[in-house]
């Protein structure tokens, strides 16, 4: 289980060695603008060059491409990924084969199959994605999401044995399931068990019928970044090709099209926060523009519900679907976000997303009411030496204290592991790490030295438990075994992609940049410097003021408009603000942006130096 989406980020350490772009060490924002790496080398621009040459497209583009590691080879799959090019066969992955030969078994015997999923957002579209799947073959679908205060992560024997007296013949754990071997290990003479799964785990595997992971030791699929949304599908592929073998498929029982079902795929891709290489920028790519099309009901219902009008991108997945989603999970109905994703009913639909619209605003209250007092005690840790943050509070609610953990680790560039603490005594909570530390390697050793009661994740976040007692050897063990982080920087800098002068900043331009989309983790979205920018008006907008929007002269005498977002007592707007307009240089993402039929770039600002 991963969190939602944060912003796409362009942030990576630099040496210091490197010279600073534009000359600055310390912005507004208290950050060191470094250059991507190999933006300012001859040997990226010759490449940037040839790439242009090659494809056709700007030099700007051409350098971007080589920027991000993309080879003349690659290059017309990164700018136009398709499906026959680049998905992968399923049997690469280990007993995927066995699986597929199971699920096909099920649709031909028409068989009830059960499907347990996490309570995230990637568990909630791999759930959906299957249970489609078996039901446009004439498979009746049970499907259970756990809920998070009562039954915790992964799979419970109670639930499963629930499915299985539905009539469920088939059960399939879907974002969870590879460390469950003891509660999978009861069910070999009640159901059949298919686990489809992409976490760590150095224990035994489940002694089942299929244990489909990426991550497992033994897979040597190079899939170890797919999403267990994107596994799933993987799955329908290798079921349904495994079906037209059997001869199954006649005019009564067509082939289905998988297509459709990239929709959800994308969704938890970006929102389980997957590098966007390869075959997830396939997926997302592919699952945006069906996303846009509007035709699943409880995806469009929210997309009205938040507010997206315009055709939905990475950002809309991340922001406006995501974190709505995840909120059933994290505080309410655990099971809400997939109804919505399964409904077919417009007017249910929109009840669901209403619902989740509502229990999102909750959850953001209760956040903003822990998070002031796990900064302050975070910032008393790394004053304190501590290269690990960990809190643990008595009153912080449990479904949001991973969200608080990835805040204190964007605020404080350290791993950070966030509790509550339960009636009886003990601690549950999530971590966030940094690039670089696998979080969930050295929980995983937490809980096999016996520290933990349960514990296990990706290298960029875990989940993890134990008695309060323990909480401080827990904290020594993690900073004994993450000893780097004590040495990171206070903040990490911004890393730019180009400098481009403000008459350069054009809609043409955006658009130019816009090819490499979709942005998103390993993909990041190009950010620009504006250097010397004259600011000549200044006005807050939005219902509540707390946009400030911006009117920057170029040289040649032409405007452009820039936005900040969250402006209220923040130090970039008043800088921003000044009325003596001294020179700035800006630093954020350009983008075109239409109305009314006419398209014009608008500058996004994320950070702002004196020049």
């Amino acid at each position: 289980m991963l969190p939602t989406a944060t912003q796409p980020d362009a942030q990576t350490p630099s040496p210091a060695t490197t010279p600073a772009v534009l000359n600055v060490e310390h912005s507004v924002n208290g950050r060191r603008w470094s250059w991507r790496e190999g933006a300012d080398s001859p040997a990226t621009n010759r490449l940037g060059a040839a790439l242009a040459q090659q494809l056709g497209i700007p030099e700007i583009v051409g350098r971007l491409l080589a920027m991000r590691g993309v080879s003349p080879e690659h290059a017309p799959h990164f700018l136009a990924p398709s499906l026959r090019a680049l998905i992968p066969d399923p049997s690469c992955l280990t007993d995927m084969d066995k699986a597929a030969a199971r699920m096909a078994q099920a649709v031909q015997a028409g068989e009830t199959i059960g499907v347990f999923g996490d309570y995230d957002v990637d568990g909630a579209c791999a759930s959906a994605v299957l249970a489609a799947f078996f039901e446009q073959l004439g498979c009746s679908v049970l499907t259970h999401i756990p809920d998070r205060m009562t039954e915790g992560y992964g799979p419970n024997l109670p639930a499963l044995e629930a499915l299985v007296a539905q009539g469920a013949t088939l059960l399939v754990c879907v974002d969870c399931g590879t460390a469950s071997a003891p509660i999978l290990n009861q069910l070999a003479d009640k159901a059949d068990v298919v686990v489809l799964d992409h976490h760590k785990s150095e224990d035994a595997l489940p002694d089942i019928l299929a244990t489909v992971n990426p991550n497992r030791v033994d897979c040597t699929s190079g899939l170890g970044h797919i999403c267990a949304a994107a596994l799933s599908f993987l799955a329908t592929v290798a079921t349904r090709r495994t079906l037209r073998q059997n001869g199954f498929f006649t005019a009564e029982h067509p082939q289905p099209d998988l297509r459709p079902l990239l929709d959800l795929v994308a969704l938890a891709t970006v929102c389980d926060v997957m590098p966007l290489q390869g075959v997830n920028r396939l997926f997302v790519a592919e699952g945006l523009k069906i996303m846009a099309a509007r035709q699943r009901v409880g995806i469009a219902a929210l997309l009205e519900v938040a507010g997206v009008s315009k055709a939905p991108d990475a950002f809309s997945c991340g922001f406006a679907l995501g974190p709505r989603i995840n909120a059933g999970g994290r505080i309410a109905e655990a099971a809400l976000g997939l109804r919505l994703l399964r409904c077919p009913d417009v007017h249910d639909a929109k009840q669901m997303a209403e619902r989740l619209d509502a229990v999102n605003r909750r959850r953001q209250d209760v956040e903003a009411d822990i998070l002031d007092r796990a900064m302050e005690q975070a910032a008393e840790q790394r004053d304190a030496g501590h290269g690990v943050i960990l809190l643990a509070g008595q009153d912080w609610h449990p479904g949001v204290v991973g969200i608080v953990a990835g805040r204190i680790k964007e605020r404080f560039n350290r791993p950070a592991l966030v509790g509550a603490q339960q009636e009886d005594g003990s601690i549950k909570g999530s971590g966030r790490s940094v690039p670089g530390l696998d979080l969930g390697t050295v929980i995983i050793a937490a809980r096999q030295a016996g520290m933990l009661k349960t514990g296990g994740g990706h290298a960029m976040a875990a989940g993890f438990s134990l008695d309060a007692g323990r909480l401080a050897e827990f904290h020594t063990f993690l900073n004994t075994r993450l000893p780097q982080a004590a040495a990171l920087p206070p903040t990490v800098d911004l890393t730019i992609d180009a400098v481009v002068a403000v008459s350069g900043a054009t809609a043409e331009l955006a658009g130019d940049m816009a090819a490499l989309a979709p942005f998103g983790a390993g993909n990041p979205e190009p950010l620009i410097a504006l250097p010397n920018a004259t600011i000549v008006r200044t006005d807050r907008i939005g219902r509540d003021g707390n946009t400030l929007r911006v009117l920057i002269r170029a040289s040649n005498g032409s405007r452009l408009k820039a936005l900040l977002f969250k402006a209220e007592g923040n130090p970039l707007a008043q800088v921003l603000e000044d009325a003596t307009r001294p020179s700035l240089h800006l630093a954020g993402y350009l983008r075109a942006e239409s109305w009314n039929g006419r398209t014009d770039a608008t500058f996004f600002v994320q950070d702002v130096a004196h020049a």
